[in-house]
């Protein structure tokens, strides 16, 4: 199966994802409760928006409008029978800006079918069947895979069996898969997967994804922990990625703000790819001016050695610990001495 992601990494050393859709979404009027997959129907021309601003920042690779495009995500507004509407029209956005801007200047922008979580709990702790599961992910793939995505891009999960159901449903399309795990502030998903399992249970998943790796969680230190363990348990040679959130969520005004500065997502997209990630992002709160920096930053400095857990600490702080986040370099600063949540709720993105 070809694989879009080794084509770019083989040619330029790596590649840069986008950031954080429902962020901007809200930047433009989406409020708190509504459905941003909704959106790609009522106000396709903020979504398109979102996506042009990350392809003019630099993005190599734009996700979907359909972080909870599952019909169990879409239940919470009634819109379980609008999947394939829903997701057909995220997939068309998004292909049209990156057919537009590869037109206009040349540069090839992949586009990945955003896969979320169902929000359901797996037998035996809740009520979601496997079979359930792989429905449901299947549903939303072949929509995406109509609409004309690259890739399909699944994301945030916790479980091992959540992430067995989504290959096994999203596999029937037969387009290559990156999955991703979401970390917490206890060093695991919620569901206790550690990052140094991620990189062995892939071997045991029903098809071979293209890519692996860590995305959300708490922020670019902790983010950056799990990729080392990732890389560290890695057995064969398999893309690696890393789309951590910007910085460290805080509640403020009656919304969650994320206070890393564009020079802070710069040391951290450079310590990504110091790391082992080859695939680079940024999460909740990630914005095209942070990605303009990311871009900048990966496109300018030369190849470094390996990064070390020390060196990890050096410049963004102590990973999991509350010390390490009052200890991050401020806002305008590179990087200095010493120095958040689960992507459950959408509207923290």
């Amino acid at each position: 199966m070809d694989n879009p992601l080794r084509r770019i990494v083989d040619r330029k050393g790596w590649v840069l994802a986008d950031g954080a859709m429902g962020t901007n979404l809200f930047h433009l009027g989406l409020q708190t409760g509504d459905s941003p997959e909704l959106w790609n129907v009522e106000e396709p021309a903020r979504v398109r928006a979102v996506h042009e601003g990350f392809v003019r920042a630099g993005s190599d690779l734009i996700l979907t409008n359909t972080f909870g495009g599952t019909r169990y995500r879409l239940k919470l507004h009634n819109l379980q029978d609008r999947c394939r509407e829903l997701n057909l029209a995220a997939a068309g956005i998004a292909r049209e800006v990156a057919d537009a801007h590869r037109a206009e200047t040349g540069h090839e922008v992949l586009v990945a079918g955003d896969l979320g979580p169902t929000g359901e709990l797996m037998e035996p702790l809740g009520v979601l069947t496997p079979e359930g599961a792989a429905e449901a992910f299947r549903e939303q793939a072949e929509a995406l895979a109509e609409g004309g995505v690259d890739l399909l891009w699944i994301e945030t999960i916790s479980s091992r069996e959540e992430m067995a159901a989504a290959v096994e449903g999203a596999s029937s399309v037969g387009l290559p898969m990156v999955c991703t795990m979401t970390f917490d502030t206890n060093g695991r998903t919620m569901m206790g997967v550690d990052p140094q399992t991620v990189g062995t249970f892939y071997q045991d998943l029903p098809t071979l994804p293209a890519g692996i790796g860590a995305n959300c969680g708490v922020g670019p230190a902790e983010l950056l922990d799990s990729v080392l363990g990732i890389v560290a348990g890695l057995e064969d040679d398999l893309i690696v990625v890393a789309k951590g959130n910007c910085g460290v969520p805080r509640y403020h005004d009656g919304h969650i703000h994320y206070d890393g500065s564009p020079e802070i997502m710069a040391t951290y997209a450079k310590l990504a790819r110091d790391a082992g990630a080859t695939v680079i992002g940024g999460c909740c709160g990630s914005t095209a001016e942070h990605l303009r920096a990311m871009h900048q930053a990966l496109s300018t400095t030369p190849a470094r050695p390996a990064l070390t857990r020390e060196r990890l600490v050096s410049e963004l702080g102590i990973p999991w610990s509350k010390s390490g986040a009052e200890k991050r370099p401020e806002s305008g600063e590179e990087s200095g001495r010493g120095g958040r949540r689960n992507r459950r709720r959408r509207s923290a993105e």
